[in-house]
């Protein structure tokens, strides 16, 4: 049996059907922006797998760490004991967040790090004997991860109908628009007068799963202002903005309002290994510092602040903060506006946006813009026979690359997407 055979027999891959999927291509080693296959071919990952290589596969200061770390402790219960990588960790993060954020809870992804989040915010409330608050606001088009708490929070539809009927209920807003903003402030201000709402939790500037979708950092400071004004804690996910993406190490830096509460995860080991964070304010500590054990926060991985993770995350840090990193940051995020500037009036373009490195393309098509257009089955595969990943979603796709990637092979991903709508022109 060949790896490929073996794979189909054993594995369950994420978000592949199990009939008619498209077989798995076999990785046999990475290295900045490319995939090596077990062929010969090599990939750009203008992708960043997932969005969390943000300086490249197998950098070598990162891999450096966790040997090094392997070598002096591997894991250790973090209830009663602690080590340096987390404490050096929570650190090096409390100096780049927000400011009103102080203090850090680990848990191992960006679904946990969000459920985290929701249950700080509920027993923040809990813990205070205020009964009223328990109403939940959330934004249309969201994703938060793949829990039952997350899920909750995120677009009701395909991904979770199976679930429905054990999902809490949310209240949804209007996805943000120039447009409706007026309405929205209104509508989410008629909620939160009620004193029922205890949470609103949100993706900053930027819905990424939804399909790149960008708002302004004028209508989230608004937002987040009439929910200061009415004492609703505001979660932000920064699960995929977070660590330069947006331009700004955080999204939430875009706005002078701050949330309450953040989760993170992603970038943070710069895609070495899995780890989430949430972090909070000192208003949200307050809550839970008390010698009643009952309003201690019962929550905890098996793996939570795993040592290894924590030195990566540490290393993935000082790259972030490096001059290098920073000025790449830049030159992506201008590389994408020189591409839009470029390409805006095209007529196989239905909207073009970008937002700091994330750049994203929304095509025209008969059946508008949705998740299971089939024109995902036409760009996939078009771009990687041309050695590319980008992964569409639906008929959006976008370019995020690990910034690691040079001029020449960001200008190798343009030139494909511009041959690419070159040919959908011929097609109509």
């Amino acid at each position: 049996m060949n790896r490929s055979e073996s794979d189909n027999k054993n594995i369950w891959h994420p978000f592949t059907p199990l009939v008619d999927g498209l077989e798995p291509l076999l990785v046999e080693s990475a290295n900045g922006v490319y995939l090596h296959l077990h062929d010969g071919r090599k990939i750009i990952d203008a992708v960043s797998s997932w969005w969390v290589n943000i300086h490249g596969h197998s950098n070598p200061i990162i891999a450096d760490a966790i040997a090094e770390q392997a070598k002096k402790l591997e894991h250790v219960i973090f209830a009663g004991f602690t080590h340096e990588p987390a404490i050096r960790l929570a650190e090096n993060l409390l100096t780049i967040l927000p400011s009103n954020q102080t203090k850090i809870f680990f848990s191992d992804n960006g679904s946990t790090a969000v459920e985290v989040a929701l249950k700080m915010a509920i027993q923040y409330w809990h813990n205070q004997g205020i009964k009223n608050k328990t109403k939940i606001i959330a934004l249309d088009g969201a994703y938060h991860g793949d829990t039952f708490g997350s899920m909750s929070v995120g677009e009701r539809g395909p991904f979770n109908n199976a679930f429905a009927p054990y999902l809490f209920k949310v209240a949804f807003l209007d996805f943000p628009t120039e447009e409706n903003k007026e309405k929205l402030f209104h509508d989410f201000e008629t909620l939160v007068k009620s004193n029922e709402v205890g949470v609103f939790i949100y993706e900053p500037l930027v819905q990424g799963a939804a399909g790149m979708r960008m708002y302004s950092p004028e209508i989230l400071e608004t937002l987040l202002s009439i929910a200061h004004q009415y004492n609703v804690i505001c979660i932000a996910d920064e699960v995929f903005t977070g660590f330069g993406r947006t331009g700004k190490l955080f999204a939430s830096q875009h706005m002078n309002s701050q949330p309450d509460i953040m989760a993170v995860s992603k970038g943070i080991t710069g895609g070495f290994l899995p780890l989430g964070v949430t972090s909070c304010s000192e208003k949200i500590v307050e809550a839970f510092r008390s010698a009643e054990t009952s309003k201690t926060f019962f929550h905890g991985h098996s793996y939570t602040a795993n040592p290894l993770a924590c030195a990566a995350a540490n290393a993935s840090f000082g790259l972030l903060l490096s001059s290098e990193c920073q000025k790449r940051i830049q030159q992506i995020s201008e590389s994408h506006l020189e591409f839009i500037a470029q390409n805006k009036n095209h007529t196989a373009i239905k909207n073009i946006r970008s937002r700091g490195t994330i750049l994203a393309i929304e095509l025209q098509t008969k059946n508008g813009t949705s998740y299971f257009n089939e024109k995902a089955k036409q760009i996939y595969p078009y771009f990687l026979q041309r050695n590319i990943l980008l992964r569409p979603l639906g008929n959006v796709f976008y370019v995020l690359p690990p910034y690691v990637i040079t001029d020449e092979e960001l200008n190798s991903v343009y030139t494909s997407i511009k041959d690419f709508l070159e040919e959908l022109v011929l097609e109509t």
